[in-house]
């Protein structure tokens, strides 16, 4: 009878296992929660992408809704994001500030004249430090930020036009009517 108990360990412990994987593969990987949602955006003071010279902070923003749109020359999904940006920069209806991340310069400025500037301004993250700030996982990654400087969306991966019209826009108009 012992023997018949043994048996079934294996079995059961197989069937707790199968259910985790079940669950984790009908999670979207885009929908991972953010730490930051919710409070304020970390402290920064980084060069203009189009004047080094000249520091930005958020404090530039403040009173203002903004996307922070993070981005690389080198990012295969910025390519995807990148026309859409492009296309609809004008009906967002906020600020699009690029964060070029870990990227140099000059590939990050090649890839604006070719491809567009959608930014109102973007900002260089040479080292990354303010991207491990945000909690980035990788490019692109964009975060809405409110009035009073605070995350209130985070969008993992390259944002489509069904993003944009669903669920960026519509979060926009919220936050600018408060």
């Amino acid at each position: 009878m012992k023997r018949k108990w043994v048996l079934l360990i294996p079995l059961c412990v197989f069937m707790i296992l199968a259910v985790f994987f079940m669950v984790g593969l009908n999670r979207n990987p885009r929908e991972i929660p953010s730490p930051l949602i919710g409070k304020p955006v970390p402290s920064f003071a980084l060069p203009d992408f189009r004047s080094p010279d000249k520091t930005v902070t958020e404090k530039d923003f403040a009173g203002k809704v903004w996307l922070l749109n993070v981005w690389a020359s080198w990012c295969v999904s910025c390519r995807e994001e990148h026309p859409v940006l492009v296309k609809y920069a004008k009906e967002i209806g906020v600020p699009i500030v690029g964060l070029n991340y870990k990227d140099k310069y000059a590939d990050g400025a090649k890839w604006l004249n070719n491809f567009g500037d959608p930014y109102t301004l973007s900002i260089i993250d040479a080292d990354g430090r303010f991207g491990m700030d945000l909690g980035v996982y990788g490019v692109p990654e964009t975060f809405l930020i409110d009035k009073a400087g605070f995350i209130r969306y985070k969008q993992i991966g390259p944002i489509s036009e069904e993003v944009l019209y669903n669920t960026i826009i519509p979060k926009i108009k919220e936050l600018e009517s408060q």
